[in-house]
């Protein structure tokens, strides 16, 4: 069956594509909206195109298949620039979403309609790329510049209310009719005379020009999210294109910067972080028609910050919660900031007040155990100590119902360990949930020695419901993400002793992309996590900056000194207690690079990634990219730690890592030798 079919409606040619998933835009789409406008163009008794998608959305994108394989013709750009030179007026009928090449498509339509839910974009930027069939040139003539250049930097979608406020819908209709609707739109403007070309608008495109203020004042405003990213500032290039220059030399441009950009590191590895995203969620060892367990009610044991952004998750995707607590002080403490939660991001806008009532009457706080009995998942987040742990597993074992779920929130302990206290290992797992959990992308499922595939193809489906990245670990100490970054403070620890400051080694790291480096980490967290002040006998750095008070931004002090809005200042006197510890340490004292920095630090962690691979701990070394982007924020457009080995070249990282003195992983070395890759 072909992807494109037509059909007559009067006079009105309607051309439907069927391709699913998402009607993606591939060799065959592309030739059979080709041959439906010459098929309108050769029949008298046609005055009128309508576009639209059978399935679940309207052109998603293009076909992502294709990525990295000979172009196969018709192009995007030819096939768009066929449909808008069509002298019968073509009209795109959207629903679901127009995204990427599919808004081009609708762009070169003479007319969009589309029904209220539906959503319009240009994501291109978050692959590396910029639009290339036409779209950073035709956007900003419908629209203007101040509502096209958004769209097109940040690859953030709309909603068809937007859209029609700003020009890009010419017309939102039911839901239940859009085919009908399209139709009858169509035949309304087949006897105009003059159809609007995008291409060839002028009435917004000068509104801004080129050199205004507006372009700076974009980019600062965008400075966070921009910072690293090559293709950002492309897009805003290809934009002003689209005000100094005639649109076909603005193409010309488009597709200069577009060229540049998909063959370059960054578009590589943003493509290669798409394809992980979606790998990590597949299980190799799990049969397809394993079954799910219905969860409809969950339990959350501890109402602290982990607990109450665990809590929320649930609430918010409509999950019935109950939150258990062992005094009513902190249950009442933990109830507050979940509502003050929903309550600040309400006031951005981001929940209707109906919203933030409907998730908080989902919740059930409470101080007896027994309220869990009933639940479908319970998950614990207490005190990160095995005893602890051991005890309320031991606990929920007798109250919660047969059939049902156990997860830790641990992010460190063995979770073979907790499964062994209950009388069901196969329904144990761990759910490692990051923090703010309620903000945090990742989640690393950890699969227990005995854990049911039932159950973790469940955790799995459960991760989308909640809008979470999954990614499976084994059980081992850290897991994936934190096993990775233990030797990465382990060498930050031993730079300082040899020269490097706290200051420029976070620099080397924040400089390479990274949110914040490991100094700042600790200040951040609290210096005084997991120290002991009875026992503390200044035998290491923390040790003595705690003594001193120095605990991190709680305390106005850490490794940084800070002034009252938290800035952070580097500090004379942790210099002179590093300098004592380092002249007592008899290590030769050296001036470090920022490359050399980022080696000492990164490459221990590339060598531990490869352990864990050799292991089995980890299902491909995507999967550790996917955690260390969601969950660390290693910078996107380096692909995560595995693919920057890559880029960089495994041989490099092994001489690295021998030059540190390092035993390197014998997978690492292996690959290294045969000229091979993790991805």
């Amino acid at each position: 069956m072909s992807v494109i079919t037509t059909r007559k409606d009067g006079d009105v040619l309607v051309v439907t594509s069927n391709n699913p998933p998402v009607n993606a835009l591939g060799q065959a789409v592309r030739a059979g909206l080709a041959d439906a406008i010459k098929e309108a163009a050769a029949d008298d008794a046609i005055k009128a195109v309508v576009i639209n998608c059978e399935g679940r959305t309207f052109f998603a994108g293009a076909d992502i298949t294709e990525f990295g394989k000979p172009p196969l013709g018709p192009s995007l750009p030819e096939v768009v620039d066929q449909i808008e030179a069509s002298a019968k007026p073509v009209v795109a009928a959207i629903h679901g979403t127009a995204l990427g090449g599919g808004l081009e498509v609708a762009l070169s339509c003479h007319y969009r309609i589309a029904v209220a839910s539906a959503k319009l974009g240009l994501p291109e930027v978050k692959l590396g790329i910029l639009p290339g069939a036409g779209g950073t040139q035709r956007l900003p003539r419908v629209v203007g510049v101040a509502d096209a250049l958004p769209m097109i930097v940040t690859g953030n979608p709309i909603s068809a209310a937007k859209a029609e406020s700003i020009g890009l819908v010419d017309k939102l209709v039911a839901e239940d009719d859009l085919a009908g609707s399209g139709i009858a739109f169509a035949r309304s403007v087949a006897g105009k005379s003059d159809h609007p070309v995008s291409s060839t608008r002028t009435d917004k495109i000068k509104d801004i020009p080129s050199d205004a203020p507006f372009f700076d004042e974009f980019r600062k405003a965008q400075m966070r999210r921009m910072k690293g990213f090559e293709a950002p500032e492309a897009c805003i290039e290809a934009v002003k294109a689209a005000i100094d220059l005639p649109y076909a030399e603005g193409v010309k441009k488009e597709r200069e910067l577009f060229g540049k950009l998909v063959s370059g590191t960054q578009s590589k590895a943003l493509r290669h972080v798409f394809f992980a995203e979606r790998a990590a969620a597949k299980i190799d060892d799990i049969p397809k028609d394993t079954p799910l367990i219905p969860i409809k009610k969950v339990g959350i044991l501890g109402a602290g910050t982990m607990g109450g952004g665990i809590a929320m998750n649930f609430l918010t995707a409509g999950y019935a919660v109950t939150i258990v607590e062992r005094q009513q002080e902190a249950l009442d403490r933990g109830v507050s900031i979940i509502r003050k939660n929903y309550e600040r991001s309400a006031a951005k806008g981001r929940f209707t007040e109906a919203q933030v009532k409907a998730a908080m009457d989902l919740l059930t706080p409470t101080l007896d155990y027994n309220d869990l009995a009933d639940c479908d998942l319970v998950i614990e987040a207490v005190f990160e100590n095995m005893d602890v742990k051991k005890e309320v597993f031991r606990t929920l074992d007798g109250i919660v119902k047969q059939g049902a779920i156990l997860a830790s929130n641990t992010s460190y302990l063995n979770v073979d360990e907790m499964a062994a206290e209950t009388k069901r290992p196969g329904s144990v797992l761990g759910l490692h949930f990051f923090s703010p959990a309620n903000v945090m992308r990742l989640l690393e499922i950890v699969r227990a020695e005995k854990t049911e595939p039932s159950v973790l193809k469940t955790a799995m489906d459960l991760s989308k419901k909640i809008g979470k990245v999954a990614v499976v670990s084994g059980v081992c100490f850290g897991f994936i993400g934190n096993r990775m970054l233990s030797p990465r403070q382990r060498a930050a620890q031993a730079i300082i002793l040899q020269g490097a400051k706290p200051w420029d080694v976070d620099k080397a790291l924040t400089d390479f992309g990274m949110p914040m480096g490991p100094f700042q980490m600790s200040d951040l967290a609290g210096l005084d996590l997991g120290w002991d002040k009875a026992n503390s006998k200044g035998e290491t750095i923390r040790d003595v900056l705690c003594e001193r008070d120095r605990r991190g931004q709680k305390t106005g002090k850490g490794y940084y000194d800070y002034d009252e809005n938290r800035r952070s200042i580097p500090s004379k006197e942790v210099e002179e207690i590093i300098n004592a510890f380092a002249a007592k340490s008899g290590l030769e004292q050296r001036v470090f690079s920022q490359e050399e920095i980022r080696e000492q630090l990164l490459f221990p962690m590339i060598n531990e990634g490869a352990k864990i691979l050799e292991e089995g701990m980890a299902q491909r070394a995507s999967d550790i990219d996917t955690v260390w982007i969601n969950g660390y924020g290693w910078p996107a457009f380096t692909g995560g730690p595995m693919f920057w080995a890559d880029t960089i070249g495994l041989d490099k990282v092994v001489a690295g890592l021998k030059a540190q003195g390092a035993e390197v992983c014998k997978l690492l070395e292996d690959k290294a030798a045969k000229g091979e890759t993790f991805n």
